[in-house]
């Protein structure tokens, strides 16, 4: 650890500096992905949102706004079940370097049936792992271009129970939504930690880092009108909750230290400190199944091939 983090220990509420740096949130719109861009923008970054639904990130930029005077924040329309979308990000962002890229997008099914992106892969592997793969394929000039560029992969609690099903990677035999989710951010996981390991073999400056928000409900989070409301009830049933997870904006946490820290390394995994799940954010150690070489190797060589990717990546 830095001595500059000895002198000074991470405070989730008094944030460093970051003025002339840019950073890309993929879903900055809602959820755990709108906090990550609002404490970013309040130290001075400039913030792009990806999302797809210009509406809904014309409501978090606002949200952003009124509670950070003169953040600086645009919006990216970024469609991650659309393969078209992440590969043309990099044009599209007009940027002559990226600092950090929070891969936080996602969707969750909770009901069947099984449904599949226009690409023709399974919705949550598709949108959650491939389209974050394709992504970082367009942004690695830009991240390569920053002193110290920053890929960090927002992970699961949901994926420590899960494996990978190398055979059944789109969940074509045996289709069950919570498990398939728990899979594609474990699959999202296992990527971030091999990319590491790639960007090291490469003697890249680009770190690849994972950070997890551990347990965040919504009746927890803080209200951002017209984001999410939190009722006065809601957030007085949630209390005995309180004692175990947390709200979303506690949870961005973890991912905003992953980015900013000057101490965090790559190849590490970050998440809150009381049980993996509330608290703040703390060095966890790596679960052996997530960043296992074999089965990250295997499933690199297939994503690049179902995302139609170089699988190098553009790193060198």
């Amino acid at each position: 650890m830095s001595s500059v983090s000895q002198s000074r220990p991470w405070d989730v509420h008094r944030l460093p500096a970051a003025e002339g740096r840019s950073f890309l949130v993929t879903g900055g719109n809602a959820g755990i992905g709108y906090f990550v861009a609002e404490q970013l923008a309040a130290t001075g970054a400039f913030v792009v949102i990806g999302s797809r639904d210009r509406a809904k990130a014309d409501a978090a930029m606002a949200s952003v706004r009124s509670r950070v005077p003169g953040a600086r924040v645009r919006h990216l329309p970024l469609d991650l079940a659309d393969l078209s979308s992440p590969r043309t990000a990099a044009d599209r962002l007009d940027l002559d370097r990226l600092d950090a890229v929070v891969y936080n997008a996602g969707v969750a099914l909770d009901d069947p049936p099984r449904q599949e992106t226009g690409d023709g892969h399974e919705l949550m592997f598709g949108t959650n792992h491939l389209g974050h793969f394709a992504l970082t394929r367009s942004l690695a000039p830009l991240l390569s271009a920053a002193p110290a560029g920053r890929v960090v992969t927002v992970g699961s609690f949901a994926a420590r129970s899960e494996r990978l099903d190398l055979g059944d990677l789109q969940s074509t035999q045996d289709y069950r939504p919570k498990r398939t989710y728990g899979r594609s951010k474990l699959a999202q996981m296992s990527f971030g930690f091999e990319l590491d390991r790639r960007l090291r073999a490469v003697g890249s400056t680009v770190l690849s880092v994972v950070a997890h928000p551990g347990g965040a409900l919504d009746s927890l989070t803080p209200s951002r009108p017209p984001l999410g409301v939190t009722s006065p009830g809601e957030r007085l049933r949630a209390l005995p909750s309180a004692l175990v997870v947390q709200g979303k904006d506690a949870g961005a946490w973890p991912v905003v230290r992953a980015v900013l820290d000057p101490a965090v390394a790559g190849g590490e995994l970050w998440g809150p400190r009381v049980f993996g799940l509330r608290g703040v954010p703390r060095r966890e150690p790596v679960p052996a199944h997530m960043a296992d070489p074999a089965v990250a190797a295997r499933l690199w060589a297939v994503s690049g091939e179902l995302a139609g990717v170089d699988p190098r990546l553009g790193f060198r």
